[in-house]
C-alpha cells in the first residue's frame, strides 16, 4: 500500500517512470486515466443506464385501465395501447388525450400494486413473528411446568 501511494506521488512529482533514453514514461498518466475512466463509467454511466432501461420497463407494462402521470403533470387512466403511443382520458369530463409512451413519467396503478405486495409481506412477517413468539412462550411455559414438577416430586421424596 505505501509502495503505491509512493508510486502516485513519484508520478506526480514527475520524477517517477523514466524511460531508458532518460524521458519521462506516459505509462502511469494513461493508467491513472484509465482509472478515472472506469470510476467514471461505474458512478455516472451505468446508473443512469440502470434507470432508463427500468422506466422503459415501465413504459412497456403499461395496460389499459392504468393510472398513469405523464412528464408534463397529466394525471390519466390508460384507454387504448399502441406500439408508440396511449391514448388516456383525464378529468371528470374525460377528455382523450394522445400521447407518446416517452411521455409517460409515472405508472401510479403499478407503484399502488407494488406498495399493497409490500405491505403484505410485511404484514405475513410480522404474523410470522406473532406465531413464532406464542410458540416459544408455549414451550416455555411447558418447561415451567415441567421444572415444578419434578421440584414437588423431589420435594416427597
Amino acid at each position: 500500500m505505501n509502495s503505491l501511494v509512493n508510486f502516485l506521488l513519484a508520478t506526480a512529482n514527475g520524477t517517477g517512470g523514466t524511460t531508458a533514453a532518460g524521458g519521462k514514461s506516459q505509462i502511469p498518466m494513461i493508467i491513472m486515466m484509465v482509472g478515472m475512466v472506469v470510476v467514471m463509467y461505474f458512478m455516472m454511466i451505468r446508473p443512469q443506464k440502470k434507470k432508463q432501461k427500468e422506466e422503459q420497463q415501465m413504459r412497456d407494462n403499461i395496460e389499459v385501465g392504468d393510472e398513469i402521470t405523464t412528464i408534463g403533470g397529466i394525471v390519466g387512466r390508460v384507454v387504448t395501447v399502441k406500439e408508440d403511443s396511449l391514448i388516456i382520458e383525464t378529468g371528470a369530463d374525460r377528455n382523450k388525450m394522445k400521447i407518446t409512451k416517452w411521455a409517460v413519467g409515472t405508472n401510479n396503478t403499478a407503484n399502488e400494486k407494488l406498495e399493497a405486495e409490500r405491505a403484505a409481506a410485511k404484514e405475513a412477517q410480522e404474523a410470522e413473528k406473532a406465531a413464532k413468539m406464542e410458540e416459544a412462550k408455549a414451550k416455555s411455559k411447558a418447561s415451567r411446568k415441567k421444572s415444578k414438577k419434578n421440584k414437588d416430586s423431589e420435594i416427597e421424596e
